[in-house]
């Protein structure tokens, strides 16, 4: 009997057993429901139990977006990501905090015979201290599926993949070209999740990607230097020092400069979720909106078949052995006047 989900045929595909690949999509999850908070901010904390203050903040926030989306776009993501693929191919989605499970996805790939899975992690920058967990829970899930599980290949950093360069370049002329009068000579925020610095200085690599990311996309969506900055977003409540400037850094500055409006682009988070519905759509435009300046962000990419064009293309450079990320840009491989550590330095950029 055909599987509607995988692709293989049982007869008569030309696929053998040893043809069969698996995709792992992964992501951090997000509560089930309001009651589900204290659980996941646990997990997240890695099993310290959050303060009860914590617990009624992010409650609020989760009801004030109507709980996160992020679950359900994931599997949309998956299920574009497959049909795109064609036959052959089972993607399957996994949460590292949340339901489905890292496991339950790799469990429902072995069941249905994949050989090899390419796990994607839906960050397009990476760093061994920040996404190391993702490598641990499918290694501890391989263990809990046993000996059937198949080898599973992590993709590392994409943030220079040419597909998703364009897909997000295309989500900034088009939101500008929406604005009043056509968004001309509006300022765009380029933003990633804060770090703490400590973590920062430990991770070099990972600024020099966000780096890579912001200067290709911004090329790409035919941005004068001086025309975007990057900033941070989404600091965590954790003590010391987090990466600078924020949102709440800019936004005067940019009144101050005669700006009228501003576009918000995320160049780290692929879907929408608490950090673009709550940090952005809510956070972000009353610093706007306080400082004098008209708010706009980019829709986010989630399904739009751009961006599934883009994880296409990751998986298969991931199973092929071949490297990610496509060839930087000669404005792109220049050292910019602009870069991560000066914008993290908390000097205005």
């Amino acid at each position: 009997m055909n599987d509607p989900r995988s692709g293989l045929r049982a007869h008569g595909s030309g696929l053998g057993v040893a043809d069969r690949r698996g995709v792992l999509l992964m992501t951090y999850g997000s509560p089930a429901d309001l009651d589900d908070v204290p659980r996941y901010l646990t997990e997240v904390r890695g099993g310290r139990a959050p303060e009860p203050d914590l617990v009624v903040e992010f409650t609020r926030r989760y009801r004030v977006i109507g709980g996160s989306p992020l679950v359900p776009i994931t599997r949309r993501q998956a299920a574009a990501l497959e049909a795109r693929l064609g036959p052959g191919f089972r993607v399957e989605a996994g949460m590292r905090f949340s339901e489905p499970s890292i496991e339950a996805a790799l469990r429902a790939l072995a069941g249905d015979g994949a050989a090899r899975v390419a796990g994607l992690i839906l960050s397009p920058q990476y760093s061994p201290l920040l996404m190391g967990g993702y490598a641990r829970a499918v290694e501890a899930a391989r263990e809990q599926v046993g000996p059937q599980a198949p080898p599973v290949v992590v993709a590392e950093a994409w943030g220079t993949e040419p597909a998703f360069v364009a897909a997000l370049a295309g989500r900034i002329r088009t939101a500008l070209a929406e604005m009043a009068g056509g968004g001309a000579d509006v300022p765009v925020l380029l933003t990633a999740h804060s770090l703490p610095r400590r973590v920062a200085e430990q991770e070099p690599g990972y600024l020099d990607q966000l780096e890579a990311t912001a200067t290709a996309v911004a090329e790409a969506a035919g941005l004068a230097r001086g025309r975007w900055r990057f900033c941070w977003q989404s600091a965590g409540h954790e003590p010391g020092e987090w990466m600078k400037p924020d949102f709440a850094d800019l936004m005067p500055l940019l009144r101050s400069e005669g700006n009228a409006a501003v576009l918000v682009a995320p160049v780290q988070f692929l879907a929408d979720h608490l950090e673009i519905l709550y940090d952005i759509d809510v956070g972000a435009r009353e610093q706007a909106e306080a400082a004098g300046l008209a708010f706009c962000r980019i829709r986010s990419l989630d399904d739009d078949p751009s961006f599934i064009e883009a994880l296409a293309s990751v998986v298969e450079r991931t199973l092929e052995g071949r490297p990610l990320g496509g060839e930087p840009s000669a404005t792109a491989s220049a050292t910019p006047a602009w870069s991560v550590r000066r914008a993290a330095s908390g000097r205005p950029v």
